[in-house]
């Protein structure tokens, strides 16, 4: 009976010291499956090419979208997956650039010369003659 219970002691330790140091390699590519099955599902993003992978439970999104709302629905819809602890992406929107420090974001003005000013005249303060005219 002693030996059972050793046996079985030993075993259940090499087994929660083998899976502590396992990596969650396998999770991680659960998360991504489900993430491209719920693309999958919603009818406005079947036609997305975007690739999906995972790391540590982040999903990262990448590719081109054809608008901003198509890219805004992906990662909601990423995060409602179960097992995702957080998005982050490289969505690209047709037709805007990706990195222009000359493109004017929509919500700025564009930027405008100031004018010079024509430097101020020096004026000559003329006194008032005082009371004996002078």
């Amino acid at each position: 009976m002693d030996f059972v219970k050793g046996f079985t002691a030993l075993l259940l330790a090499t087994l929660v010291l083998g899976t502590a140091g396992c990596d969650n390699s396998g999770a991680d590519a659960g998360i991504t499956n489900r993430v491209k099955h719920a693309f999958s599902k919603e009818p406005a993003l079947k036609a997305s090419a975007v690739s999906v992978s995972t790391d540590q439970k982040v999903v990262h999104l990448k590719g081109t979208v054809k608008s901003r709302d198509e890219r805004a629905m992906l990662i909601a819809v990423a995060r409602k997956v179960e097992g995702v602890k957080g998005v982050t992406t490289d969505l690209v929107v047709q037709g805007q650039p990706k990195t222009a420090k000359t493109a004017v974001k929509p919500q700025q003005k564009a930027r405008v010369e100031a004018q010079k000013k024509p430097a101020p005249q020096r004026r000559v303060a003329q006194r008032e003659p005082d009371f004996y005219g002078r």
